[in-house]
C-alpha cells in the first residue's frame, strides 16, 4: 500500500493512525519493525511527515485472522458503530488459549460481525479485556481499531468503573473493606495467582457488603486495578473465598464455577465521549441459590 502525504509537519504515527483503520500503537510497532517506509527509507514514529512524502506500508505485518466463525447465541446489551457490550455467560471462554481453540466468545463474535478491531492480536479480534471462563457478566468489545486504542488507554488509566457482585464464604463483619495487596504468579502452582511481594503488581479491590447470610456474604466489588484473577485472589487472601470457585476455594459443589458476576460498568464512550452506564442481572443459577439462603 502506498500513500502520498497531503499534510505537513505531522508525526507519521499520528498521520497514519488518522488516515488508516490502524491504532496508533500498531502503527508505532510497524514503524519500529521497518514495515513503513518514507521515500524508500525506514523512519521512526516521531518522523514529521512532509507534503508529498511517499509512504509505503509493506505487506506481511497485518495477518488475516484464522479464527473460525461459529454460530452461537450472544446476549448483546448494547451495540453501535464502535463498541458491543456483551453479557457473557459462565462457562464461555473469551478467546483462544491453551486447550481452548474453538467455541470461544471470539468465535461467536466472528460469526456475528465482520466489524471487529484487530490492532493488537489477530487471534483476539475485538477483545480489549477479558473475564475468566466461569465469571459471568458485562464485557466490552471493540468494533474498530480506534475504539480499541482508546479503550486500552481507559483500562490502563483505570477510568472504566467496573462493579462485580459475588457470593463469598463466611460472614464478613466490616461493611466496607479496601484490599490493597500485590498479585503475582503463585510459586507453588503456576495455574494460580497469589498475593506475593515477589514479581508482583499492585492490586486494589474495594468491597462493600450487600447482605449477610448464615454462612455466606453477598458483596459488591469495585476493581481499581485489573490483575489476573484479582477478585478471586483477594477474596481468598482475606479468608472469604468466592463460593464455588474451583481454583481458590475448597467449597465447590456445582459446575457453574465461581459465583462472580460483572454487574455494572461506567465509562465515557471511546469515540463520542458520551457517558455510558450498563448493568446485567445476576444469572438465574446465582439468584436461585441465594433464594435458598433466605
Amino acid at each position: 500500500m502506498k500513500i502520498i502525504s497531503d499534510r505537513n509537519n505531522v508525526r507519521i504515527d499520528k498521520y497514519l493512525g488518522d488516515n488508516l483503520n490502524y491504532s496508533r500503537s500498531l502503527v508505532s510497532k510497524m514503524l519500529k519493525d521497518n514495515y513503513v517506509l518514507v521515500n524508500k527509507k525506514a523512519v521512526k514514529p516521531s518522523y514529521l511527515v512532509r507534503l508529498n512524502d511517499e509512504i509505503e506500508i509493506l505487506d506481511g505485518y497485518i495477518k488475516e485472522s484464522n479464527v473460525e466463525p461459529i454460530k452461537m447465541e450472544l446476549d448483546i446489551v448494547y451495540e453501535d458503530n464502535d463498541i458491543i457490550i456483551i453479557n457473557k455467560p459462565s462457562g464461555l471462554v473469551v478467546h483462544e488459549g491453551a486447550g481452548n481453540h474453538n467455541n470461544t466468545l471470539v468465535n461467536g463474535l466472528m460469526y456475528y460481525t465482520t466489524s471487529l478491531s484487530d490492532g493488537q492480536n489477530t487471534s483476539r479480534p475485538g477483545i480489549v479485556h477479558r473475564l475468566d471462563k466461569d465469571t459471568s457478566g458485562l464485557l466490552i468489545v471493540a468494533k474498530n481499531n480506534k475504539a480499541e486504542e482508546e479503550l486500552g488507554k481507559m483500562f490502563k488509566e483505570h477510568t472504566i468503573i467496573r462493579n462485580y457482585i459475588a457470593l463469598v464464604c463466611g460472614t464478613i463483619l466490616n461493611d466496607k473493606i479496601k484490599i490493597d495487596a500485590p498479585i503475582g504468579r503463585d510459586p507453588k502452582n503456576r495455574l494460580r495467582m497469589s498475593v506475593t511481594p515477589n514479581n508482583s503488581k499492585n492490586a486494589i479491590t474495594h468491597l462493600t457488603v450487600l447482605k449477610r447470610y448464615k454462612e455466606y456474604t453477598l458483596v459488591k466489588l469495585r476493581l481499581e486495578t485489573g490483575r489476573t484473577h484479582q477478585i478471586r485472589v483477594h477474596m481468598k487472601y482475606i479468608n472469604h473465598p468466592i463460593y464455588n470457585d474451583p481454583v481458590y476455594s475448597k467449597e465447590c459443589i456445582s459446575g457453574f464455577g465461581q459465583f462472580l458476576h460483572s454487574y455494572s460498568m461506567d465509562f465515557n464512550h471511546p469515540i463520542t465521549k458520551e457517558h455510558m452506564h450498563f448493568t446485567a442481572e445476576l444469572p438465574a443459577y446465582f439468584k436461585d441459590f441465594i433464594s435458598t439462603l433466605e
